[in-house]
């Protein structure tokens, strides 16, 4: 009989939780946005009309210097479903899509930031992908209304991307993104790494899928600055490695250091008989320098790479480099 009232309890308590769980939440980030906050969430409620399911809307405030915050206060005193999110500082787009899921209910997750200026009606087209069995969807923006540089360096960095994963991405770092909550359980993201979540997700065994987002005119963010370019590099090879080789540095770090320590070595070797049959001399010749430096370079990532697998066989029942879709016993 105790048995029968704790199975009942239970099933009120998931009763409970199912009944307050939302079916989509809209997470999006605002950062100097002001005079955008209201006719945006306008047009979202008008998109939100045709969705059958319940929803809630979450937006994250960025760190403004501006009254960003005060109009999303008055948005929230006149809408329910709307929940708002303040950080202390700017800490950039993977952090305020992580503060935002943290305080979201739904199991499917529609999150874009302002500064891409999107269609919100378009986003209807990202959740139908979802329906259709796809896990992550990425928003590509199309017509591109902002500078031909801007363009021109998007372009650059997608097709790097396309060529060191081997997918075929448009879009990778839109800013637009659908994708269902057990994705995010799955794929760990920070620092900058949002932007290579449909990478990550897809090495996960994800499926993703592409849909195209009218991108509206407006002022845009200028992609001028070298470091901008150097930081996004970086982020693509961190995304490899972590992808690759986060439970294997040894092929990573060994690979390279074997390859610096052959080439070394060969040197060394050639000076050495060089030397030793009286050729010449070979006292203060660049090769002897490059040569002792590519072997002790090589050496040093070699055991950078011994330490790295020791450090990963001490900790690998913590972690797990595989994602189970189902089991039948």
């Amino acid at each position: 009989m105790l048995r029968m009232k704790e199975i009942t309890k239970l099933k009120d308590k998931v009763r409970a939780v199912r009944s307050g769980r939302k079916d989509l939440s809209i997470i999006v980030l605002a950062y100097n946005q002001q005079s955008l906050l209201q006719d945006l969430h306008r047009q979202l409620k008008a998109m939100l009309k045709s969705f059958s399911g319940r929803y809630e809307i979450i937006y994250v405030d960025d760190g403004s210097n501006d009254l960003t915050w005060q109009e999303m206060l008055m948005i929230q005193k006149t809408d329910a479903m709307v929940k708002i999110i303040r950080l202390r500082t700017t800490f950039g787009e993977a952090s305020a899509l992580d503060a935002g899921v943290r305080i979201a209910s739904g199991q499917i997750l529609l999150y874009f930031t302002c500064r891409v200026r999107i269609n919100p009606a378009d986003l209807t087209g990202l959740i139908d992908k979802l329906d259709q069995g796809f896990d992550v969807v990425i928003g590509v923006r199309h017509p591109r209304r902002d500078s031909w540089l801007n363009r021109m360096v998007s372009k650059l960095f997608n097709g790097l991307t396309n060529r060191m994963t081997k997918l075929h991405l448009h879009d990778v770092n839109s800013g637009v993104l659908a994708l269902r909550r057990p994705v995010l359980e799955h794929v760990p993201y920070y620092g900058a790494l949002n932007a290579f979540l449909p990478v990550l997700a897809h090495r996960q065994g994800y499926k993703i899928a592409e849909e195209k987002v009218e991108q509206l005119p407006g002022r845009f963010q200028q992609s001028v600055y070298p470091k901008n370019y150097i930081r996004r590099f970086l982020d693509l090879v961190s995304v490899m490695f972590l992808s690759k080789y986060s439970k294997k540095p040894l092929h990573f770090l060994g690979f390279l250091g074997a390859v610096f320590t052959l080439i070394g070595a060969g040197i060394n070797i050639y000076l050495f008989i060089y030397r030793i049959l009286g050729i010449g001399g070979i006292a203060g010749k660049p090769m002897l320098l490059l040569g002792t430096m590519l072997f002790i370079i090589g050496i040093q990532m070699i055991s950078i790479g011994l330490l790295a697998e020791m450090i990963i066989f001490t900790h690998a029942n913590e972690i797990k480099d595989y994602n189970i879709e189902e089991i039948i016993e």
